[in-house]
């Protein structure tokens, strides 16, 4: 049974407050402010760092055991930054004992496909060269951040470089053709995302890519080699198929992949932590998994 707080959770977001049509920049500006409705959670402001292009947050200081979290936010590509998921970010990282560095990487219009697989890929390399080992760096992605990380994931192994430990994928678009029957079997349980604006967002990123591209749609992909996978979605979302997607593409490919669904939960629940305890217990679940995979990533 869900918690007693999801209902005031499906309040806050019906007050929309990004909305789902218009302009991307008013979007952008509401999405960065969306997590005033909680509170002052004492979040410190990040320390930002340049990667080529793009920038990116240190949203938890290093730690001394070397773990780092690259996360990617997300936003339908176009939407979000690391101002918008510092508390989630951030108690991911202190839930997987690792310092964050959160990615702000290029977005569309401005900078379509490829750019923010290419800026997933720098800040990774950029990790290495600082020495983290990659057995003690860890990917997580929230919905277009999530696809994102596979993406990534995708170039560094056909580069031939080392590997991350993990990677944790939030209610992931993994496929931005959005050809999943969950489209159509829970649009009207859907409390968040609109497929039409999906579909839109997508033709921003893509600018005339194919959307089955596997490094803009990694439920296309070949996965073999790809470190293991944790995937977190809600039964609610219109999103579901493409996490099961994503889960048979990994299972083809040999790569060990844990779905964990949660009853009753919407997109990205996670983001809600601070008023919701299924957000809260999902974020735990998923450091679990980050701080099992570090430890043995050092063996």
């Amino acid at each position: 049974m869900a918690s007693s707080e999801l209902e005031l959770v499906r309040e806050l977001i019906g007050l929309n407050w990004h909305t789902r049509n218009g302009d991307v920049e008013p979007r952008r500006v509401a999405y960065d402010r969306a997590q005033e409705a909680f509170g002052d959670l004492g979040l410190p402001p990040g320390e930002t760092v340049v990667i080529g292009d793009c920038s990116a947050e240190w949203v938890r200081p290093a730690q001394e055991d070397g773990r780092t979290l690259l996360y990617l936010h997300g936003g339908s590509y176009a939407l979000g930054s690391p101002q918008s998921h510092r508390h989630l970010s951030s108690a991911l990282g202190a839930a997987a004992g690792a310092a964050v560095l959160a990615l702000h990487y290029r977005r569309p219009p401005e900078s379509p496909f490829p750019a923010a697989v290419e800026d997933a890929v720098a800040a990774y390399r950029m990790l290495r060269e600082r020495g983290c080992p990659p057995g003690r760096i860890t990917f997580a992605g929230d919905s277009a951040g999530a696809g994102l990380a596979v993406a990534a994931l995708q170039v560094l192994r056909d580069a031939g470089d080392p590997l991350p430990a993990a990677a944790v994928c939030i209610s992931p678009w993994a496929d931005l053709a959005c050809e999943g029957a969950s489209h159509v079997t829970r649009k009207e349980r859907e409390i968040l995302l609109d497929t039409e604006d999906l579909l839109r967002m997508a033709g921003r990123y893509l600018a005339g890519t194919d959307p089955r591209n596997p490094l803009a749609s990694p439920a296309h992909g070949d996965l073999t080699g790809l470190p293991p996978l944790l995937i977190q979605v809600g039964s609610e979302e219109v999103l579901y198929d493409d996490a099961r997607a994503l889960e048979q593409a990994a299972l083809k490919a040999g790569v060990p992949v844990t779905f964990d669904e949660w009853p009753e939960m919407f997109h990205v629940w996670h983001w809600y932590h601070p008023v919701l305890p299924e957000g809260r217990a999902a974020v735990e679940t998923a450091g679990v998994f980050l701080r099992r995979a570090t430890e043995e990533g050092e063996r």
